[in-house]
């Protein structure tokens, strides 16, 4: 029988086919038996994990319509899973490491093209040293997680450059423990699952487009945890579990009805930024940031200005989203500006024009041609209040 026909075979007799070519073949009936298994069945929820959300980009809540919108979602499901396959699978608290988080090829969760993020899976009953050098950061930070998404109680601990000694070339170590000791600690609060470190930088050039720049990181148990057991089988269910729960937890909707209270609901208008806790709550948040966020929509030949004055601040940008909170394309396009990128008014203030072609003046943010989107501005250890965000759509 000529392989072609062989397959034609089994797409028409479906399991009936399959079944027949296991009578035949004793090598594939005993593969068949064998994924009666704890990672053949872990395996098998993870490809209905991947059923199940390819199945809701469907529902309403979604508002998909176009090829190109359930593009971007399969899009940004396929990078969440990139990360779940480095950071849970084959996550082993008793033996961290640190996995970088967003890059410009693996977009998720409101990425940032001025900083670098690093994640590890961690938990409270074991100590550890977090090591490594500032690199000239503009700000260094190491967060709690208490969960694996939006839906996770918030955030745990955490700690930031302006709270821990290093020495006079940026070198640092941080005891992360339940147990306080003195020095740089990081509390870790009893149901902590992982750590993030954030690395944001203010350069004319964003840091996620330097490819040489290295974040000098690591981080070790300081009890022996002896030698890795071989792989087996429950070992790589639980990993493919974690990926599924990390799946599901974070390839979510925008949900309008229980967003941050600086969400805004009208497109082209800004909630007046304010410095408070908000962000407590939230999932992968940061703590020392206060957000600002709308959605903006623009017809062909339209542009948003955007007025306002930068604060006293550690940190602050502005960055452009799709739907799904994936940064646009920042190799080859401008849709983000920090200060230090931002030409400045006379009187100190900025204009920022949001534009699907150059409109000639400066600060251009670029739309990709887009007619919708997310504009997202971070603002980081605000010193004072900020100015509100003052916006006008007008024709080009």
């Amino acid at each position: 029988m000529q392989r072609r026909e062989l397959l034609k075979g089994v797409g028409a007799g479906g399991t009936a086919g399959l079944a027949a070519i296991a009578l035949a073949n004793p090598l594939l009936a005993r593969a068949a038996q064998q994924q009666d298994n704890a990672s053949g069945r872990a395996f098998g929820e993870f490809l209905e994990t991947l059923r199940d959300l390819e199945a809701a980009f469907l529902q309403p809540h979604w508002r998909l319509r176009t090829a190109d919108d359930f593009a971007g979602a399969r899009r940004m499901l396929l990078h969440t899973l990139i990360h779940a396959l480095q950071t849970w699978f084959e996550a082993d608290p008793a033996r961290p490491f640190f996995v970088s988080f967003v890059d410009r090829h693996k977009k998720m969760l409101g990425d940032n093209p001025d900083a670098r993020y690093h994640q590890t899976v961690i938990n409270s009953a074991h100590r550890y040293r977090i090591f490594g050098n500032l690199a000239a950061a503009t700000y260094t930070s190491f967060t709690v997680e208490m969960g694996v998404g939006d839906e996770s109680p918030g955030l745990g601990t955490s700690i930031n450059d302006t709270e821990f000694e290093t020495d006079a070339d940026g070198n640092y170590e941080i005891i992360a423990s339940a147990e306080k000791v003195e020095g740089n600690w990081l509390q870790l609060p009893d149901g902590a699952v992982s750590i993030v470190s954030r690395h944001y930088y203010e350069r004319e050039h964003s840091i996620q487009n330097d490819q040489l720049h290295c974040i000098p990181l690591g981080i070790e148990n300081l009890s022996a945890a002896g030698p890795r057991v071989a792989v087996n089988d429950e070992q790589i269910a639980a990993g493919i579990h974690r990926i599924n729960e990390f799946l599901r937890r974070n390839v979510r909707a925008l949900d309008n009805s229980t967003s941050p209270v600086w969400v805004s609901r009208v497109p082209n208008r800004f909630v007046p930024p304010k410095v408070d806790d908000s962000n407590e709550a939230i999932g992968y948040a940061a703590r020392d940031n206060t957000y600002a966020m709308a959605p903006f929509a623009l017809q062909p030949g339209q542009a948003l200005v955007m007025r306002g004055r930068w604060p006293d601040c550690r940190f602050a940008n502005v960055v452009l989203f799709d739907q799904f909170l994936q940064t646009f394309d920042y190799e080859t396009r401008t849709i983000s500006l920090n200060r230090r990128q931002t030409a400045l008014e006379p009187d100190g203030s900025f204009r920022i024009t949001l534009a699907h072609s150059n409109p000639g003046t400066p600060n251009w943010l670029d739309t990709e041609g887009r007619s919708f989107g997310i504009i997202f501005w971070r603002f980081q250890l605000v010193k004072g209040n900020i100015e509100p965000l003052r916006t006008e759509v007008i024709t080009l």
